[in-house]
Parts: C-alpha cells; sequence; structure tokens
C-alpha cells in the first residue's frame, strides 16, 4: 500500500477510536479534487476547539512520534502538531477552532483513494480556501488544478462566503481578487 495512504489510514483510525473531529487537508485532499501531485506529509486538521489543544497534543504524542523538540509548545504556538505515523510519514496535524474549520470537518466525506483506502477529506471548496488563505505559489498551483478538474461544480457563494472573512480578518483582500482573478482566467481558456 502507498506509505502515504497507509498514514492517512493509521491516524484516522486513530481519530475515529477517540470519536475525534477530522479531515484530510493538504496534498491527499488536493489527489481527491484537483490534479494529481507528488507529495511527502499528510496534512489532517484535527477539531480541538480553543482551551483543549494540549490535552490533543499530549494524547496524541503518546501515540505518535514528535518530528521535533518542543512538539507541544509548537503546536500550541502554532496551532499545528508535527508528527510521524509509524511507518515515518510526516503527519502535519493542524489543530482546528474556528467556525470554518468545524464547517470543512462537517462537510468532509470519505474518498476511495485505492482499494480497501478510503480516507475522508474535505470538499473541493474548502480545499479552495484553505489553499487561497494559506497563499502559498504551491497552493495556487494546487487551486489552479481544482479549478481544472472541478470546473463548474464548485459552489463559489459558499467559497466566498467562508473565505471573504478570514482575508478580513488577515487583511488581505488581495487574496480575493487573486482567486476571482484566476477563476476569470479559468473560464476564458478554452478546453
Amino acid at each position: 500500500m502507498n506509505a502515504l495512504f497507509a498514514a492517512g489510514l493509521e491516524l484516522q483510525c486513530y481519530f475515529r477510536e477517540r470519536r475525534w473531529s477530522y479531515c484530510l487537508i493538504g496534498g491527499l485532499a488536493v489527489i481527491r479534487w484537483g490534479e494529481v501531485r507528488a507529495t511527502l506529509v499528510v496534512d489532517i486538521l484535527l477539531l480541538t476547539g480553543f482551551g483543549s489543544e494540549e490535552t490533543y497534543a499530549r494524547e496524541t504524542l503518546s501515540h505518535f512520534r514528535s518530528r521535533i523538540p518542543q512538539a507541544v509548545e509548537f503546536a500550541l504556538k502554532n496551532r499545528v502538531l508535527l508528527v510521524k505515523a509509524s511507518n515515518d510519514v510526516p503527519v502535519d496535524i493542524s489543530l482546528g477552532g474556528i467556525s470554518f474549520e468545524e464547517e470543512a470537518i462537517r462537510r468532509a466525506k470519505p474518498f476511495d483513494f485505492a482499494p480497501g483506502v478510503s480516507l475522508v477529506t474535505c470538499s473541493a471548496e474548502d480545499l479552495i480556501v484553505f489553499k487561497a488563505f494559506a497563499d502559498r505559489p504551491q497552493d495556487w498551483l494546487d487551486i489552479d488544478g481544482v479549478l481544472i478538474r472541478q470546473k463548474n461544480l464548485l459552489d463559489w457563494n459558499y467559497i466566498h462566503g467562508q473565505l471573504a472573512p478570514l482575508c478580513a480578518l488577515r487583511e488581505a483582500p488581495e487574496i480575493l481578487k487573486k482567486l476571482y482573478d484566476l477563476r476569470e482566467k479559468m473560464k476564458n481558456e478554452p478546453r
């Protein structure tokens, strides 16, 4: 089995056993919704809320090895816990607490990546919001791939409704403009 899929399944089983709310985001979600690309890390959003992050982090670290010293302190400061699955695949566990993250997890659905490999991933719309808000070069390439594959299937009202407040909070309205410019470019390109 693909090492990333195995790591994703391991984390998913661990979270399900504890009845924790989660979904995969990042590279594996991109493989589901966009253009297939290489990824070396499993990215998971775990709903911890605010105030209980340390409990989730410590319990997770009792089962998974940390990738860095002072992992709990790093997680509390940066809202991401860096661990390794048992097969040494790096896993980034984002500690979610805002309403958008809760909604993304609520909307997440399983996807069969391979026989016997069903992983819960965020929706295409939520992936676009995560990627646009992160605003890194690879994220925009990933969004481009999602737009190519999903074409007219995307709920743009939902995307705008989730991304606009995040951009306002970050004081980064240029992210919305960049996303809508990319959308218009895609509409005008011959297929």
